[in-house]
C-alpha cells in the first residue's frame, strides 16, 4: 500500500520533504499542507544551515575589510554572484546586481534607466496581467515624464492578445516590461518572440521573472532580454534577496539608483566618482547572510533538476485541475495552453477570504485575494480568487485533502 504522502513517478518526494523542517509542523491540530508557493517557497535545511554557518563562523561586512572574516564573507558573497550568473546564463558576472527582490529590480530600472531615457510622448508597454510591482513604477515614470503607458489586453483563457501587442509596437515604443509567468494565473508568456518584436522597433525589453525563475529554464543570453528581475524567496531561498540582470552596456551608462558606501570610487566635497559594475548599484551593507544562503538554494534546485521538478509539478497541476473541477460551483480562472503549477479559482456564493479561513482551519495554506493583480481581477469581473500553487514537496495526497476541505467549504457556505 502506498504511503499517504505517495511517491511521485518522477522523484521520491518523501525523501525531498524530509529536507524541509517546517513541513513537520501542525496548524490547528492538523499536519501542515502548504499550497502557497507562488507567494514564497519553504526553505530546505541546507539553506537554513548556510544562514547559521555565516552568523556563527564568519559574520563580517564585505568588500572593505582586510581581516580574515571579512575576506571569507566577501568570497562567499561573490560565489553566489557567480552561481546566479551560471543559473540564468548571463554573459558576465558584472551583469548580476543584488537587490531586495523583484520589486526593487523593476524600480531600479524605472528610476535609473527610465528617468534618463524616457521623454514626453514616449511609450511604455505592459500587460493586463502584471503584478502591481510591474505597473506602478511605470505609471509613476509616465506621470513624471509625460510618457504614455499602453496595456496589452488578455483573452478569457488568461493569455496575452499578441496581435494587439504587435499593433502597439512602433517608433515611439521605448520599453516593454512583461511578466514571464503570471503569479495569479500561471500563464507562461512567449517572451522570447515578444523580445525580438520589441527589438525590431528599437525598444528595450524587461522581463519580470519572479515566477519563471523557479519553474522554467532561464537563459537571458538566449532570450536576449535587456533586463530580467527575480527573487530568491520564490526559489527556495531566503527573503530579502533579489537579482537584477541587465546587459552590461546598458548598466554601464545608467546612473546609480542609491547613493552611499560601496557604490563609489572616490568622494570629495566637490565631486564623487562611481564604482565599477556591479557595485555601482549595490549601495550600503547588503543582505550578506541571505545572499550567501541563496547559493545553497540554487544548488538544491540544480541537484534535483528543473526538468524533474517541472514534470512533478505538472502532474500535480493536471491532477489538481481534474479534481477541483468536480467540486460543485467551482470555476477555474485562467486556462492558458502554456502555464505552470498555479490554479486560481472561485466558488459560487463563497468569498475567497472565507475559503482561505475555512481551509486554514484544516491546516491548509492557500492564497486568497487579488494577488497584487487588481487590473487582472477587474478583467474577469471578480474581487479575487483562491489560489493554490505547487512546489517540489507537494503531493497528490495533499490535493485530495484540499478537495475534502473545499467540499466542506461548499457545504458550509451553501
Amino acid at each position: 500500500m502506498n504511503s499517504p504522502l505517495t511517491k511521485s513517478k518522477f522523484l521520491d518526494i518523501n525523501v525531498i520533504r524530509q529536507e524541509f523542517p517546517i513541513l513537520n509542523r501542525e496548524v490547528k491540530g492538523r499536519p501542515l499542507i502548504y499550497l502557497d508557493n507562488a507567494a514564497t517557497t519553504q526553505k530546505p535545511q541546507q539553506v537554513l544551515d548556510a544562514l547559521t554557518h555565516y552568523y556563527t563562523n564568519y559574520n563580517a561586512n564585505i568588500h572593505r575589510g582586510i581581516h580574515t572574516l571579512a575576506e571569507e564573507a566577501t568570497a562567499a558573497f561573490e560565489h553566489t554572484r557567480d552561481a546566479v550568473k551560471s543559473f540564468i546564463g548571463a554573459g558576465s558576472r558584472e551583469e548580476i546586481i543584488f537587490t531586495r527582490g523583484t520589486t526593487e529590480g523593476i524600480n531600479l530600472v524605472a528610476y535609473s534607466w527610465g528617468r534618463k531615457n524616457i521623454q514626453a510622448n514616449d511609450e511604455i508597454i505592459i500587460s493586463n496581467m502584471e503584478h502591481h510591482s510591474n505597473i506602478v513604477p511605470w505609471q509613476l515614470l509616465c506621470e513624471e515624464k509625460g510618457a504614455i503607458l499602453k496595456v496589452i489586453p488578455i483573452n478569457e483563457n488568461g493569455e496575452l492578445v499578441l496581435d494587439e501587442y504587435n499593433k502597439m509596437l512602433g517608433p515611439k515604443t521605448k520599453l516593454v516590461s512583461i511578466v514571464h509567468v503570471s503569479n495569479a494565473l500561471g500563464t507562461v508568456n512567449p517572451v522570447k518572440q515578444m523580445i525580438a518584436d520589441a527589438h525590431a522597433v528599437g525598444a528595450l525589453f524587461m522581463v519580470d521573472g519572479a515566477q519563471s525563475a523557479v519553474h522554467l529554464d532561464i537563459n537571458v543570453t538566449d532570450l536576449d532580454c535587456d533586463f530580467f528581475a527575480f527573487s530568491a524567496h520564490k526559489l527556495y531561498g531566503p527573503t530579502g534577496v533579489g537579482v537584477l540582470y541587465g546587459k552590461k552596456a546598458l548598466l554601464e551608462v545608467m546612473p546609480p539608483f542609491q547613493a552611499g558606501g560601496e557604490m563609489i570610487k572616490e568622494v570629495t566635497m566637490q565631486k564623487t566618482t562611481f564604482n565599477d559594475l556591479p557595485y555601482k548599484f549595490e549601495a550600503g551593507t547588503p543582505n550578506i547572510a541571505d545572499v550567501i544562503a541563496f547559493k545553497s538554494a540554487i544548488h538544491f534546485v540544480q541537484s534535483i533538476g528543473k526538468e524533474k521538478i517541472r514534470r512533478h509539478e505538472r502532474d500535480l497541476m493536471d491532477y489538481g485541475q481534474q479534481e477541483l473541477e468536480k467540486i460543485p460551483g467551482l470555476r477555474i480562472i485562467g486556462k492558458a495552453k502554456e502555464k505552470v503549477s498555479v490554479i486560481s479559482f472561485v466558488i459560487e456564493n463563497a468569498h475567497p477570504q472565507d475559503i482561505g479561513i475555512l481551509l486554514d482551519n484544516r491546516g491548509i495554506a492557500v492564497r486568497t485575494g487579488h494577488h497584487c493583480a487588481q487590473p487582472l481581477m477587474d478583467h474577469f469581473c471578480i474581487p479575487g480568487t483562491a489560489r493554490v500553487s505547487f512546489a517540489i514537496y507537494n503531493t497528490r495526497y495533499e490535493i485530495d485533502e484540499l478537495v475534502k476541505g473545499l467540499l466542506r467549504v461548499v457545504k458550509i457556505l451553501s
